[in-house]
């Protein structure tokens, strides 16, 4: 937790009085382009809320006008449809880091559930893990897609906070990653995945996924349910990201939680990023009241039944943002540099390794077009390995994770959950232990997700015709 300023909590009522104020609030400024041809009805939100009319916000963003009509024409077919896997989307929206990658940003802040795994007082451990599950929110408002994972590829990272992160894709229709993460104090399990509501010109992201966080010294289990993601003005106008709704944290061993609120963007930008809610005990009573903003910080003040600070306390920072890069490209934290580098890929790293990518590779050295191609081909040999699995009929088989007989409810849908199988591990323990001690050379690694060896079965099948 901060050593910074303490404040006291100004106008007593308020965090009372938070679910009947959020009632009478707007949301972020929209207008349909109605005055033009062919876009009747296609909604364009201004994220300061300003007064400027949609036509002049619907020129604003990354897309040329001629890129805009094209992609708005391909599109609007979708609208309504859930477009996971439906699309295939040009590199010039792509930023140099794939899904698992992404999935490892939730990792920059994990001091926070040392902290909790070292408290002894069972509600301040949900405002440091709480606090935890908000700070990923900072580095998710990036409005650049990542690339989607291919079967069978992973994420490695270590040399970070004492953590080992394994990261697969299991799952290529529907599209589904697994992680695990460890450390001293914790262990983190989630089964990955997203339903999607293709709206024109906005994306509704519905996390259909199973976070757990156990802490080690008490034993402490945890269950995350995020609150949905929006992605407005995705063709028309400034893209850009907003998390209204509730995430809930709920501790499994007591039947503690906390409930925290993701205000929507009002008007002129009214609410935007702020987090407000409270850590309470199992008979639902409040004990500790929590409020902040996702892309800032987030403080604590222990509060009584009603929800109001108690006398004498003060509201403490808990979580700060740390210093992010200027002007840099993709919006990048110092963190993500360091997902994206090979500071943090262990020993013999697998050839399965997202970094390996010679899309993303491309991409983050600027070369589009070699990006676009190197994609293209991924994506054309996936569908290849798909069909020889098909031949054989052979069933794909995640190395690092198995699927479990377990399916999990959550608020969009029932998910089967796949567990850690600890061979991992064991597969660490075994390198790490070796004498191999030469510096990783990714020139000489070549990027090897697939689990059939096409260039021989390829020989395998010119030999059976000659």
């Amino acid at each position: 937790m901060s050593s910074g300023d303490e404040n006291p909590v100004a106008g007593g009522g308020f965090f009372s009085a938070i679910t009947s104020s959020i009632k009478g609030w707007g949301t972020a400024m929209h207008k349909s382009v109605n005055g033009l041809l062919g876009y009747e009805g296609l909604e364009v939100i201004n994220p300061e809320g300003g007064t400027e009319d949609a036509e002049a916000e619907a020129q604003r963003g990354r897309w040329k006008q001629e890129d805009r009509d094209s992609y708005w024409k391909m599109m609007n077919k979708y609208i309504g449809a859930d477009v996971t896997s439906l699309v295939t989307l040009p590199v010039i929206i792509f930023e140099p880091m794939t899904m698992l990658q992404k999935m490892a940003e939730l990792m920059e802040y994990t001091h926070l559930l040392n902290m909790a795994d070292e408290c002894e007082d069972p509600y301040m451990r949900l405002a440091y893990t709480s606090s935890w599950a908000v700070s990923v929110y900072f580095a998710y408002q990036r409005t650049w897609k990542p690339f989607n994972p291919i079967l069978g590829e992973t994420y490695e990272m270590v040399n970070h906070n004492g953590i080992t992160f394994i990261a697969e894709q299991v799952s290529h229709h529907p599209p589904m990653s697994a992680g695990h993460a460890e450390n001293e104090h914790f262990t983190y399990d989630i089964t990955s995945k997203v339903k999607t509501k293709f709206l024109g010109n906005s994306l509704e992201i519905y996390p259909v996924g199973r976070t757990r966080v156990t802490l080690k010294k008490s034993g402490t289990v945890l269950d995350l349910v995020p609150p949905p993601t929006k992605v407005n003005n995705l063709i028309f106008g400034r893209t850009w990201i907003d998390s209204p709704g509730e995430m809930i944290m709920t501790n499994l061993t007591t039947g503690d939680k906390v409930l925290l609120y993701f205000q929507p963007c009002g008007w002129f930008g009214a609410g935007r990023y702020e987090v407000d809610g409270y850590v309470y005990n199992a008979a639902e009573e409040p004990k500790i009241l929590m409020t902040g903003k996702w892309n800032e910080s987030m403080s604590f003040q222990p509060c009584d039944h009603e929800g109001e600070p108690l006398p004498g306390t003060n509201l403490k920072e808990i979580w700060r943002v740390a210093a992010t890069p200027e002007n840099d490209k993709y919006q990048y934290t110092y963190f993500a540099h360091k997902i994206n580098s090979f500071e943090t890929a262990p020993k013999k790293l697998l050839a399965s390794d997202s970094r390996l990518r010679p899309d993303r590779y491309a991409l983050a050295n600027g070369d589009m077009s070699k990006s676009g191609a190197e994609k293209a081909s991924l994506e054309e040999r996936q569908r290849e390995e798909k069909r020889n699995r098909e031949v054989n009929s052979h069933q794909f088989t995640p190395r690092w994770f198995n699927i479990s007989s377990e399916v999990s409810p959550t608020p969009w849908g029932d998910l089967e959950v796949y567990e850690y199988n600890g061979k991992y591990s064991e597969h660490r323990v075994m390198v790490d232990s070796s004498e191999v001690n030469e510096e990783l050379d990714i020139n000489s690694i070549e990027f090897n997700p697939w689990q059939y060896d096409l260039k021989k079965l390829c020989n395998i099948k010119k030999e059976q015709t000659e």
